[in-house]
């Protein structure tokens, strides 16, 4: 059984003169939804001072306008506020439909990095044909970790754990519907949550560099962890094409076995 260490030894290897790929790939993801990002914003605030508009992307901001609710921009927001609540939303549906492709291409760009392939750019939009698919499974997990947080915090977490293999299951199954993808990965992740947890807290030290770095560093330490959880995956669903590349020898050594 692998630790943690070890599923960083493989994500290592596996990214070896595959870095600046990985860095771009994984910025890509990011920027379309697939990595967590927050996704473009469309915020209107309207008050007895004025109206502001602001358009975020990733939580930063890229364009803000308003005036006093006597001014001419003031007056125009406050008027269109129904069609820029609707274009908010519009934007939001779009950019959750796209990140939930990117998503399970993104795992599958990963598997191909520690399959030892040669991952391909083209694996971020190769899900297209799925997307009620990838869509469908990410607004379930989503309302499933939301519906079990309710109750409270700590089943929330574990529900966000047991659904975490779902990506890669569709990324090699997509011919599999989204709840027959998150009940696979319930039943992998089954006495496994753990050992994810354990694996994902091990990068703390490079989440903390990467703070200090103003972020800059999580352009490297990303494609580090997403590596490490598509050799977790693997080992996981017992499909590792390298099972044996990688054993702790006594005193703490890892070996690489000749294959």
């Amino acid at each position: 059984m692998k630790t943690a260490s070890d599923f960083r030894a493989i994500a290592r290897d596996a990214l070896r003169g595959k870095w600046m790929t990985a860095v771009i790939v994984g910025l890509v993801a990011v920027l379309l939804g697939g990595g967590g990002s927050d996704g473009p914003q469309v915020k209107l605030n309207i008050s007895e001072t004025g109206a502001n508009l602001r358009f975020a992307f990733a939580g930063q901001t890229v364009y803000s306008t308003g005036g006093s609710l006597h001014s001419g921009i003031g007056a125009f927001l406050v008027g269109s506020a129904v069609y820029i609540l609707l274009a908010a939303i519009i934007i939001a549906v779009i950019f959750f439909v796209l990140g939930s492709v990117i998503q399970v291409g993104y795992a599958r760009f990963n598997l191909q990095l520690v399959d030892r392939l040669d991952p391909s750019f083209d694996a971020l939009f190769a899900y297209f044909p799925h997307w009620k698919t990838t869509t469908i499974a990410r607004l379930l997990q989503t309302l499933y970790v939301l519906l079990w947080t309710l109750l409270f915090i700590i089943p929330g977490i574990l529900a966000g754990y047991s659904y975490a293999m779902t990506e890669y299951i569709l990324a090699e199954h997509p011919e599999l519907t989204a709840s027959e993808a998150i009940d696979r990965s319930k039943q992998m992740m089954s006495g496994n949550r753990w050992r994810l947890f354990c694996m994902q807290i091990s990068f703390l030290g490079w989440d903390i560099l990467s703070a200090l770095t103003l972020g800059i560093g999580s352009l490297w330490v990303r494609p580090y962890k997403h590596a490490a959880t598509a050799a977790f995956y693997r080992e996981m669903s017992g499909t590792e094409p390298f099972a044996n590349a990688y054993t702790t020898a006594g005193g703490g050594e890892r070996q690489e076995a000749e294959i």
